[in-house]
Parts: C-alpha cells; sequence; structure tokens
C-alpha cells in the first residue's frame, strides 16, 4: 500500500499547495505536506450531506462526459507504445514455504480469521442499509457522503474483499448494483484522478481477476476511459486534480506546474493490466510516457536516484524540487516500480532498473535507526531536504514516522525477493519492526499518523539515553534549550506529560488514526515472506486494539487522538473506503491459508486490490 494523500479541508488543501506553488518557500511546502500526509485523499474531510449519490446536484452542476467521451482527443497520440510481446520470466519465489501447521495453531488462526470477518459483514451491513451507492458510511451517526465522484466508492472498494472473504452471495448483490454506476456525471467539482484510478478502476480490476465477471471488466473499461480524458493534454501528461466538468465542455487541458509525485507516478499497475486484459495498448502508452520521463531524469535530481515530492508536469521537470521521501506525498510512486516488474512478468526491465536505483537512494539517505527505550534494533523512514553549502550539496534527514510510510517494510521485502538482494529484505523486516514497535508502544496500542524520534549515531550501536531524550523533546518542542540542563529537564517532564509521549517518542504532531492498512500491510508481507513464527500474535494485538478502541454501534471511526489514557478516545466520524478494501483484507489475509491471494500470483496495488501476475 501508501502513507501519501490524506485528509484535511479541500479548500484549505487547495490553499496551502496553491501557496507553495507560487512561492516555493520552505515553509509552504511544509504547510502543504502537513496537509497532504494527511490522507491519501484530503477532500474526504467534505461532507456533502444525506442527500449524496451518483445522482447529487451539490457543488459543480453535473456535466455529462459522453460526448466528450465521443470526440477525437484534442492532443492525439502519434505513435501508440506496444505492450511487450516474449514470454515472461520466471522471477524468484516471493513466499516461504509453510511447514505442517498444528491443529492448536489452526484452531486459533481460524478464529482470528472468523472474528476479522465478523467485524467486517457489521461494517458492511451498516453501509448496505444506511449508505448503499454513497461513497462512505458515517460511523457514528450513520449518514452518508460523498468524497471520491458519488460513484460509491466503498462498494467498489470491497468487492474483491467479499470475494476473497467467501461472501459470494454480497458479492453478486455488490455487482450488480456497480454495474448501473455511470462514470459520465459526477457531482464533484473536481476528480483525483490517483484516487480515481487506484480505488474504482483496481477495485474493478481486481474483482475482474478473482471472479471473472464480465461485468466488472466492462466497468473498468468504463473508468479507464473517463480516466484516460485527464491525459489529453499537449505533453500528454495528465491533470492529476482535474476539472471533470471543464473536460466535459470541451475546454483545453494543460498538465500543472505542481502535482504530487504519488499522484502522477502510480498508474502503471491499473493502467498496464487493463492494456493486458484488453488488448487496447493506449493505457500502457499513456503511464509509459510518464514513466519514460521518469526515467530519464532520475540520476538528474537533487537526490540522484530519487525524486522529488513535488514536480513540474507541464515542463516535465522532475528534480526542481527539495523534500526526497518514501512516504507521504510520494509512496506509490516507489511502491509501485518493484510492482509493476512482477505484473508483466520482467518483460519491462526498466521497472527493476528505477527500483534498485530509487533504493539505493533511500536506503542510504532516508532509512535510519531510532533510539529506543529496549534498544530494539528496528528502522524508520524519514524525509530529507537537499540544499547546498558553499557550493556542495548538503542533505538533512527529518527523523520522523508516519503511519502511512509503514508500507516501505513490505515494499523493500517483496522487492528484494523479486530482485535478489537479500539487503532489502532484511531493511524491510527492520522497517516493518519499527512500526510494529510503534503499536506497542502507544498506550491504546495503535500508532499515530505522524510522530518524531531521534535518529541514532550508529546504527550498529544505539544505547538509551534518557537524558539525551528529554532534551530533544523540549527543543522539538519549540521552546528551545537554556544555558541549565536542571532548567530544561524539568520541562521535559512537563511537556511529556502534557503531551502523553510514551518513551521514545520525541514529539507526536499528528495523534490521529484514520483506520489505516500500512502496517498490518507490512506485516503481512513479512509474514508471508519470512514465516516469522511472532507475527500473527503481533497482528492479533493490532487487530484487537484497533476494533476495541474504534468501534461504533453502527461500524469502526477513525480517531483524533490516540494518545488519549483514560476513556475512549474522540472520533472523527470518518470510515474510509480503504477500511473495508484494505485494512480488513489484510488483516483477514493474516490469518488465511498461505496459497489465498498469493503473491507469487498476484500483485497488490496500492488500495490492496490484487491483480494476477503474468507468469510463465
Amino acid at each position: 500500500m501508501p502513507p501519501l494523500a490524506r485528509r484535511w479541508g479541500a479548500a484549505l488543501l487547495l490553499a496551502c499547495f496553491t501557496c507553495f506553488i507560487l512561492f516555493t518557500s520552505h515553509r509552504n511546502l511544509e504547510l502543504a505536506r502537513l496537509r497532504f500526509s494527511s490522507s491519501r485523499a484530503s477532500s474526504t474531510d467534505v461532507d456533502n450531506g444525506d442527500d449524496s449519490g451518483p445522482g447529487s446536484n451539490r457543488g459543480s452542476a453535473p456535466v455529462s462526459i459522453r460526448e466528450r467521451l465521443q470526440r477525437s482527443p484534442q492532443y492525439p497520440v502519434t505513435k501508440l507504445r506496444q505492450l511487450p510481446t516474449g514470454s515472461p520470466s520466471k522471477l524468484p519465489k516471493v513466499q516461504t514455504t509453510f511447514g505442517p501447521e498444528p491443529d492448536y495453531d489452526r484452531t486459533v488462526r481460524l478464529e482470528r480469521q472468523a472474528a476479522v470477518k465478523e467485524v467486517f459483514l457489521r461494517c458492511w451491513n451498516s453501509y448496505r442499509t444506511k449508505a448503499w451507492m454513497s461513497d462512505e458510511l458515517e460511523p457514528v451517526t450513520g449518514g452518508r457522503k460523498d468524497t471520491f465522484g458519488g460513484w460509491g466508492a466503498t462498494l467498489v472498494d470491497s468487492l474483491d474483499t467479499l470475494w476473497i472473504m467467501g461472501l459470494k452471495d454480497q458479492f453478486y448483490e455488490a455487482v450488480g448494483a456497480a454495474a448501473n454506476i455511470s462514470f459520465e456525471t459526477t457531482s464533484r467539482p473536481e476528480i483525483n484522478v490517483f484516487e480515481t484510478n487506484i480505488r474504482y478502476l483496481g477495485g474493478f480490476l481486481a474483482a475482474y481477476d478473482l471472479s471473472g465477471d464480465k461485468r466488472l471488466l466492462e466497468k473498468a473499461k468504463e473508468v479507464g476511459e473517463v480516466l484516460y480524458l485527464a491525459f489529453d493534454t499537449p505533453n500528454r501528461m495528465p491533470q492529476t486534480r482535474w476539472n471533470f466538468h471543464d473536460a466535459a465542455r470541451g475546454e483545453r487541458q494543460v498538465a500543472h506546474d505542481g502535482v504530487l509525485l504519488a499522484e502522477i507516478g502510480s498508474f502503471s499497475l491499473e493502467f498496464i493490466r487493463l492494456s493486458m486484459l484488453t488488448g487496447d495498448p493506449k493505457w500502457f502508452d499513456a503511464v509509459q510516457n510518464i514513466m519514460e520521463a521518469l526515467q530519464k531524469r532520475q540520476q538528474q535530481t537533487r537526490l540522484p536516484g530519487m525524486w522529488p515530492v513535488v514536480v513540474n508536469a507541464r515542463l516535465q521537470d522532475f528534480g526542481g524540487h527539495n523534500q526526497y521521501t518514501l512516504g507521504a506525498m510520494a509512496d506509490s510512486l516507489y511502491e509501485y516500480l518493484p510492482k509493476t516488474h512482477a505484473l508483466v512478468g520482467g518483460l519491462l526491465p526498466m521497472y527493476a532498473d528505477m527500483y534498485k536505483a530509487s533504493m539505493d537512494t533511500a536506503i542510504r539517505y532516508n532509512l535510519f535507526r531510532p533510539m529506543l527505550p529496549n534498544q530494539e534494533d528496528v528502522l524508520m523512514t524519514g524525509m530529507v531536504l537537499v540544499g547546498s553549502e558553499n557550493g556542495k550539496k548538503v542533505t538533512q534527514l527529518r527523523p520522523e514516522g508516519q503511519h502511512l510510510a509503514c508500507f516501505t517494510g513490505g515494499m523493500l521485502a517483496l522487492g528484494g525477493k523479486l530482485v535478489q538482494n537479500d539487503t532489502h529484505v532484511q531493511k524491510g523486516e527492520k522497517l516493518m519492526d519499527g512500526c510494529v514497535w510503534a503499536y506497542k508502544s502507544m498506550p491504546m496500542g495503535i500508532m499515530p499518523e505522524v510522530f518524531h524520534v531521534l535518529p541514532c549515531d550508529s546504527a550498529d550501536h544505539c544505547p538509551w539515553d534518557e537524558e539525551k531524550w528529554k532534551l530533544a523533546v523540549v527543543e522539538q518542542s519549540g521552546w528551545g534549550l537554556s544555558e541549565k540542563k536542571d532548567i530544561d529537564l524539568h520541562n521535559a517532564i512537563k511537556i511529556i506529560n502534557s503531551k502523553r509521549l510514551p518513551k521514545g517518542f520525541v514529539s507526536i504532531p499528528d495523534t490521529r488514526y484514520i483506520l489505516r492498512p500500512e502496517a498490518i500491510e507490512s506485516v503481512f508481507i513479512l509474514y508471508r515472506i519470512t514465516g516469522r513464527r511472532d507475527l500473527p500474535d503481533s497482528a492479533w494485538a493490532m487487530f484487537e486494539a484497533i476494533e476495541s478502541n474504534t468501534k461504533t454501534a453502527l461500524a469502526n471511526s477513525a480517531l483524533v487522538d490516540v494518545t488519549i489514557t483514560e476513556g475512549k478516545p474522540p472520533m472523527s466520524h470518518s470510515m474510509e473506503s480503504f477500511w473495508l478494501g484494505e485494512t480488513l483484507k489484510y488483516f483477514y489475509l493474516m490469518f488465511s491459508e498461505p496459497d489465498l491471494i498469493s503473491l507469487d500470483e498476484y500483485v497488490f496495488n496500492t488500495e490492496a486490490h490484487p491483480f494476477k501476475r503474468l507468469v510463465p
């Protein structure tokens, strides 16, 4: 899975991002980072009320895009790239070989799997009765809201989960409903092309790959045709935040000067799979146009091997900014490199090459070991700022932990297996361990959205220094250190108590938990790869903590503050579609037989939708 992406008011998000584009100052980029890192789709805070759905008239007046779909493109492709031909390579095996399962272990596993399924059904039934065909159920009030086009995001996102859990009656009812969704109109003034791609196109493709129901492939083609219009620009780079209604009216489109890396670089799995299934190369061509441009600039950025979080799509300038991360705003671009390599059976070597080059840089600059009370040997991934001093490049690490960035453990482990790099697998395992530590260390047993830690001076030897930690807490708080250490240590205790900081956490600027999947995603992948016997128990502890704290009478809700030590945590009345589409799916697969959605047969998109890999 990302992350980047993620959950503040849409108007404030756009204002901050516009400020960044206009002034490109560090402060404005930081504001944009905070907005975007909160959710893969920050617009999800917008509540359209109960009277929402595909036919809603709020916002911009619905305009049909049907006529535009029937016209020739304004900027036609002169020569389409064709899908690669030839026999796929036999890539290295990903999953470990699991031995015989003792009866007791099987009983426990099946009980846990049933508990996950029960939670899913409670949420699904509430959505079905109270928010059917809307994007999301409000899990506390039972209301509904449309945040992703009004096209039934939870419905489509959950299709493959229904199939995987064996809920075939619910699956076919949902397919029948999804077949009637029209993607030709929307009440939303703007469409996030990235989110529409990973949730809707990804959801239909995966459900088709699993079930073979041809209605799902037809809906995938319908979504693909609509998304393809966003690429109708002079350089065929997409408008990632796309004015659907202007496009429907035939207005001229130009790719934007400032776009998030993840939002322009995360089409390869869905678009290539759609071309593979339909035989139409136009989606493959569209994504290759982006990826070949990124590859061309990969070693010419300020941090060669990686790309910055914001790029200029209009000018195809993919190296001008100074912040580099595997986390929010960049996440799924990197995730898709090894996964696309697996999807096409190695027939596009550029994806493995891009993955290896990017991870060489990320391992050197972004990964770090945090100083922790029990000296746990784990890793986390932070943001790198690139500047210059006396004419020389200078890098600075921001030691930040993000729940969204927990996907990196699974990415490196999977990528390491595919390209036969044991170092990547080992780094991925330590990144996953860092996220498990963050869960276990919090009072509720749930990791917060964003936190800061103190990086070790040495990755090999990192003793706990409580005084050093406390002084870092004071510095991070903005109080500033005084000339007297006793005063600083006294202030540190005040801050630690008031902010409810567990040992090891220097600050927790974002205390939310929004039902994210990224931590269990990596635990699941590492379990399938390594077979580590402690991981099912770690996953179960995570599940119990999440379920007990987020459960409502109807479903499950995102939390405002996971640092609360007494009473029920405040809820934010939100249940994004990825709760059913990703988080509960990964928990269910964690406690399933290893051959259910084998990593040697399928590859997951960043919304946890499994696509069939091309294999010999």
